[in-house]
């Protein structure tokens, strides 16, 4: 079944770097774009950016342009997101997310999610 686990969240300061990983199973990656959203507390998820399943086009979020990059490794399965320059407004949980079309209808898929804390 499809599966998305996603790592590499954790306590970083202001100014600091993550690389979440989200590794996907399943299904064939190489045909899926794949997302990254995210929720903080007391508020809705949002979306914070994609990739094409070839990987030659990505989209963020204007908050995170320039700050974040999206890319994927089709041989390994995985989908990464590169955080520069966090900020405390940062602070979420981190989810992977792909939809796959099966027939009429699209499935959302979601990882567990992966925990962002910025803080000094």
């Amino acid at each position: 079944q499809v599966q998305l686990v996603e790592s590499g969240g954790g306590l970083v300061h202001p100014g600091g770097s993550l690389r979440l990983s989200c590794a996907a199973s399943g299904f064939t990656f190489s045909n899926q774009a794949m997302y990254w959203y995210r929720q903080a507390p007391g508020k809705e998820r949002e979306l914070v950016a994609g990739i094409t399943g070839d990987g030659g086009s990505t989209k963020y979020a204007d908050s995170m342009k320039g700050r974040f990059t999206i890319s994927r490794d089709n041989d390994k399965n995985t989908v990464y997101l590169q955080m520069n320059n966090l900020k405390p407004e940062d602070t979420a949980v981190y989810y992977c997310n792909t939809g796959i079309v099966t027939g009429p209808r699209v499935d959302d898929y979601w990882g567990q999610g992966t925990q962002v804390t910025v803080s000094s």
